[in-house]
């Protein structure tokens, strides 16, 4: 039986957290889907009737000091295995007595001139911040409490790091090589691998080779030419020697026990591939911080957007520790069976993922292509419906793909959305539901219409003459809205929304866009019989004032023009739905 399985503490970075599957990681910023779910759908590969899992648990700790494991428990259970407690006591007592700048992961105090440093802007994150933060600062123990009780396998397989870089921030990759050497049982590191994707920065170069040779397990393999994230990756695996591979980011920590409940669950069946849960390293302070909602399941939508959706009530267990199955992996931290990893196919090195140039929509667009076209079948339909572009575009030669699915026996993509992901269509049908408005949204007092000028997070919903009817594209200038089957408004029309939301914090305040997120909450509407747009958790309607071309949020007044709107399309049935719930 082959799985996926999310385990609980993270890695510190942008991702999710539970425990006590592998302790946590952190990452600086957030991971991508395309080649990790070129992975998930190759696990349904030879199952019969076993879904996928993965197990989140790593944690985020560096520490400078060599670990000096001090094993308190053992104990053999009913399955006969030896089990033990593999946490480093000494070093968590020592850790949680420090303080300082960045210690406990607390965020850095930072002016104006830090957020413009011109590092930040090269990296994706703030490396003036990092620079200043201890290499083996403490973190907080953040595990749900089931975690520090929880025993692993006595016997359990060592382990390949595989660390890929490209023009790193120094103290940001020491960081990440220090939490892994610190967090973990020496016994269980087999090596450290730093694959280098042909850096030009020199500090990655003869400094980088003068620092690591001082640190036990490490070592360097270097590209000839620049080869993208995913041929990067195959470089270290390739050279692994250890009974597992366990891929990491560059710019991630590693926290409390984190290893052990990842190699547990391979330890137990070979076919699973383990994931963290990945907590968040704020990207400007460098705050340490749980990613938000939790441990859910990762999945996609129709546009290949990687996405997180709750964990359904028959798959919850009764201790909130312990792993969960999961259709998807949430970017490029897992655990897998080195032989298991190859006999796979590996990566697809067609894919092309990285930062820079070659992270490019050419490139995105192709490897949501080369996916659709091997492993979705019909659903790929689905896809270029709502991205016709990709239809005609070139996924470039597959044939390789295409044979590795036939010789591994895999089953359709269709047992995968059944069998796997079937909790996926309830968030993100491939065919998706009526609206119940859309088009543009006109002011019935001012005869103004809302208008968004830039689709981001963070953009204010603004009054602005009202563009149709005068020859002008409205979709392009941001007068065209969505009230969807979410109950949310959306920039677009029904079949091209963007992925940004109205959404409003409290009585009085504006009405912006921020990145959809699904959950309702500040992002929930109402479009009432009396014109209004209603806020239920702020029991507060859409206002506007129309010399100040301000849209925000007021209390209710059904004979207030300024808070009547008027939708160039609506639904009469799905409104009544929608409103019968309010």
């Amino acid at each position: 039986m082959e799985e996926l399985v999310f385990i609980g503490q993270a890695v510190s970075g942008v991702v999710e957290r539970r425990c006590c599957l592998g302790s946590g990681l952190a990452l600086v910023q957030a991971a991508g889907l395309i080649a990790l779910f070129f992975l998930s759908v190759l696990l349904y590969c030879f199952t019969t009737n076993a879904l996928q899992r993965l197990a989140h648990s790593l944690p985020h700790n560096i520490t400078c000091f060599m670990c000096f494991q001090r094993i308190n428990r053992h104990k053999v259970q009913n399955d006969g295995v030896r089990r033990k407690d593999w946490h480093d006591y000494a070093l968590m007592k020592s850790e949680a007595a420090r303080s300082g700048v960045g210690e406990q992961g607390r965020p850095y105090p930072l002016t104006d001139s830090d957020r413009m440093d011109q590092a930040y802007r090269e990296n994706g994150f703030n490396i003036f911040v990092s620079d200043r933060i201890a290499l083996n600062r403490s973190l907080p123990d953040i595990r749900h409490p089931n975690c520090k009780t929880k025993l692993y396998t006595e016997d359990l397989p060592n382990t390949s790091i595989i660390i890929p870089f490209h023009n790193e921030g120094w103290s940001s990759l020491l960081r990440t090589v220090h939490s892994v050497l610190n967090r973990s049982p020496p016994q269980l590191i087999a090596e450290i691998i730093l694959v280098d994707d042909f850096s030009d920065k020199e500090h990655l170069k003869a400094p980088l080779e003068e620092y690591m040779v001082r640190l036990p397990k490490v070592r360097i393999l270097r590209t000839k030419k620049r080869e993208g994230l995913i041929r990067t990756r195959l470089l270290g695996a390739a050279a692994a020697k250890g009974q597992v591979i366990t891929f990491l980011d560059s710019h991630c920590e590693a926290n409390v026990n984190w290893l052990p409940p990842l190699l547990d669950r391979i330890a137990e069946n070979r076919k699973t591939i383990v994931c963290p849960m990945i907590d968040v390293i704020d990207h400007d302070n460098f705050a340490y911080e749980t990613q938000a909602g939790d441990a859910m399941r990762g999945a996609f939508d129709w546009e290949m957007y990687y996405k997180r959706i709750p964990i359904p009530a028959q798959l919850q267990k009764p201790d909130p520790s312990d792993p969960f199955e999961s259709p998807v992996m949430a970017g490029g931290l897992f655990a897998v069976d080195r032989k298991w990893f190859w006999e796979l196919g590996g990566y697809d090195t067609g894919l092309e993922i990285w930062g820079g140039e070659q992270y490019e929509i050419s490139f995105k667009v192709m490897n949501l292509k080369r996916v659709a076209e091997v492993w979705m079948d019909e659903y790929a339909e689905f896809i270029y419906q709502r991205r016709p572009e990709y239809r005609h575009l070139s996924a470039g030669d597959v044939s390789v793909q295409k044979e590795l699915r036939s010789r591994l026996n895999c089953r359709s993509f269709k047992w995968f959305m059944t069998e796997v992901a079937w909790d996926l269509p309830k968030h993100y049908p491939p065919v998706e539901p009526p609206a119940a408005a859309w088009g543009e949204l006109r002011n019935i007092g001012s005869g103004l219409c809302m208008e968004s000028k830039h689709f981001s997070s963070g953009s204010p919903i603004r009054l602005e003459k009202c563009l149709k009817g005068r020859g002008e594209p409205t979709w392009s200038h941001g007068q065209v809205f969505t009230f969807g089957w979410r109950e949310d408004i959306r920039v677009g029309d029904p079949l091209h929304t963007k992925k940004v939301c109205f959404d409003a914090v409290s009585h009085n305040s504006p009405v912006t866009l921020y990145d959809c997120h699904g959950m309702k909450g500040n992002q929930l509407w109402a479009y009432r019989k009396d014109k209004s747009l209603y806020h239920p958790i702020s029991n507060s309607c859409v206002d506007s004032d129309a010399a100040q071309k301000r849209i925000f949020m007021n209390s209710c007044d059904s004979s207030s023009l300024s808070q009547q709107w008027l939708f160039q399309n609506t639904n009469a049935t799905v409104l009544d739905s929608f409103n019968s719930n309010h």
